[in-house]
């Protein structure tokens, strides 16, 4: 195709597309663009039949589509990057929650967020707290490192309240969620139930006397989020609107992945919150991932926050994996 061809096949869509003209990144280079056309008509007839004129009047056109042509160019790399922002995640809320164990379920839960948040100080990532056993990671290559730690984490260990030396077997459940710029997940006001209340404190001055935590409930599916690190009621709701939007977009993924379970040979990723994924054996000094069915040892260096050979070896599994289902 020619270059004279992409033009009009360009122009067509900045003549059709309103889009251009409506985004704010793009609204002016539109306006010069169709400034440049009238512009181009106008050389065109004042030149008339004069070859002087006319001869000038071409350089001018060819200076004037020289720029519509990089006006063009400048159009199409703001809207690639606004669609890779609304693709690539800007950080990951990482929301643990205890499974069956009691007491000892609840502290592995801590562990595993104290594991990750050790890794992220590691990578140079930030990480703030959002409630309780819900945290946020910011990075940009933060959710490409954790996507795969979504399932069921199992712990087989004595605790310290056991007098008898009996293991218990404890779990605790994790859901990555990829926090993007741009969420592509709109949600119905009429669908959210808002609740308020005080954030937690240490007490004294510390407590929040004012109701700063919200909680969101998205009534169609029943799914909650609450968020109350924030100082305002203002940042805690559009904190937990950008949480609730990755979960129904996680609850969305889920459902297309059980859909097309029978045609995917892939095994790694399947972003299901119930499939038990890793467990770590205290007495074995050994974590174990099911999905790779590999190991590692040296428990006290892994839950300090050295994760970085499994996150490797499942980031090239699932590679590997969807290498050959594109085949």
């Amino acid at each position: 195709m020619g270059m004279r061809a992409v033009w009009r096949i360009l122009i067509k869509r900045m003549d059709y597309s309103p889009e251009f003209k409506k985004n704010f990144a793009t609204a002016y280079l539109a306006d010069e663009y169709e400034r440049l056309e009238k512009q181009i008509a106008e050389a065109g007839h004042a030149a008339g039949s004069d070859a002087e004129l006319k001869a000038m009047a071409e350089e001018e056109v060819a200076r004037s589509r020289a720029r519509q042509k990089d006006i063009l160019g400048e159009i199409e790399q703001i809207l690639a990057k606004e669609k890779e922002e609304v693709a690539r995640p800007s950080s990951v809320v990482m929301e643990l929650r205890a499974g069956a164990g009691g007491d000892e379920a609840s502290i592995f839960a801590r562990d595993l967020k104290e594991m990750y948040q050790k890794y992220a100080e590691k990578r140079g990532w930030k990480t703030r707290n959002i409630d309780d056993l819900t945290f946020e990671i910011v990075g940009g290559d933060a959710y490409d490192a954790l996507r795969f730690e979504t399932g069921v984490h199992r712990v087989q260990r004595v605790p310290l309240t056991e007098k008898s030396g009996r293991i218990h077997t404890s779990t605790a459940s994790i859901a990555v969620l990829p926090i993007r710029t741009h969420s592509k997940f709109e949600i119905n006001p009429s669908d959210i139930e808002m609740e308020f209340s005080r954030s937690g404190g240490a007490g004294g001055q510390n407590v929040n006397k004012v109701e700063t935590a919200v909680r969101l409930i998205h009534i169609p599916t029943g799914i909650d989020v609450r968020s109350s690190s924030e100082r305002s009621q203002k940042a805690n709701r559009d904190k937990a609107m950008q949480i609730l939007s990755a979960k129904l977009e996680q609850l969305s993924e889920e459902k297309e992945a059980k859909e097309h379970a029978a045609n995917r040979k892939a095994q790694i990723g399947t972003a299901d919150r119930s499939e038990k994924i890793r467990t770590y054996n205290y007495l074995q000094d050994r974590v174990t991932d099911h999905r790779l069915k590999e190991s590692w040892h040296n428990l006290p260096k892994i839950l300090g926050g050295d994760i970085d050979a499994i996150v490797e070896a499942l980031r090239l599994q699932s590679a590997q994996e969807s290498s050959t289902v594109a085949e």
